[in-house]
Parts: C-alpha cells; sequence; structure tokens
C-alpha cells in the first residue's frame, strides 16, 4: 500500500472525514465526504425579500420564515430578517391582517426591516405602517451587508392566486 495514502487516510479518519477510494480502469480516485457542519456549533443568517404584495405573496414569505425557525436543525441558532421593499411594504401596513404574526415573528427574533426608498418613491408615509418596524436606508443596501456578512438570501416567487 502506497504509504502516504494511508497517512492521508488516518489524518482524514482522526478528523471525522470519510474517505473513498474508487478503482477505475486507469489511475487511483480519491472521493473526501465532508460532514455537513451541526447546527449546535454554528450560527446562520437569513435574509428574506417580500418586493411583491398582496396576501398570497405575504403568506408565502411569511410560512418560509415560520417553517426555517421551527427546523429543528437550525432552531435557536438562525438569524432572520424579513426586508419588504417595492410591492412588498404592504406587509407592514396598519390594519393588513398580519399584525398579530408580524409581532409573533419579532418576538422570536425576526427582524422586520422596510426600505426607505420605497416609502419616498411611492410617496407613501410612515405612519401608515406598523411603528415596530425597523426601517433601512435602501433594500439592496441591507441584502449587500447582510450577504457580507455570509448571511443566505431567499427570495420567494409570488404563489398564482389560484393555489392558495
Amino acid at each position: 500500500m502506497n504509504k502516504g495514502l494511508s497517512i492521508t487516510t488516518k489524518a482524514l479518519a482522526a478528523m471525522g472525514v470519510g474517505f473513498a477510494i474508487s478503482l477505475c480502469t486507469g489511475p487511483v480516485q480519491a472521493q473526501v465526504a465532508v460532514p455537513a457542519k451541526s447546527a449546535a456549533h454554528h450560527e446562520y443568517g437569513t435574509i428574506f425579500q417580500l418586493d411583491s404584495g398582496g396576501d398570497h405573496a405575504i403568506k408565502k414569505t411569511l410560512n418560509n420564515i415560520e417553517n426555517l425557525i421551527k427546523d429543528p436543525r437550525v432552531k435557536g441558532h438562525i438569524h432572520v430578517e424579513l426586508l419588504a421593499n417595492s410591492k412588498g411594504y404592504d406587509v407592514y401596513v396598519k390594519n393588513n391582517g398580519f399584525e398579530k404574526k408580524l409581532r409573533q415573528l419579532q418576538k422570536e427574533g425576526v427582524i422586520l426591516a422596510q426600505c426607505s426608498n420605497t416609502l419616498r418613491e411611492k410617496h407613501i408615509d410612515r405612519k401608515d405602517l406598523y411603528s415596530f418596524i425597523k426601517m433601512v436606508p435602501s433594500g439592496v443596501g441591507e441584502i449587500t451587508l447582510r450577504e457580507s456578512e455570509g448571511w443566505a438570501y431567499i427570495h420567494p416567487a409570488p404563489p398564482p392566486a389560484d393555489s392558495m
């Protein structure tokens, strides 16, 4: 047996990495299987962008967020932000029927953010939105900052109106 290969195999095994050798008609090929990181030892961040209005798009996005924070693999180790821009500001409009769910998500640690540019461009008064919403200068700036911090970016497409 090749001593170099034997040492590599032992070293990888000591690190908990699976090592497989596949013999072909040509030279020996090695594949390394790296185990998935455990959520217990890692923190995760995910930013959801909501830029579509209407109940269907809002419900889908809020359900996605709930599913993520309840996923046992990341529960207790996930930081989530919901960023609304463009027509997505509907999620934060007072008396829209989503206040209870938004407050619950916020209680569970979800950051609720609204793009200030959208409000200015669409001539929407900040007073028309729930007071507990965080304002950010620009949606694309917020996404850029979060991605530079290693956060995942999720942009759910609105479901067809007839699917809900």
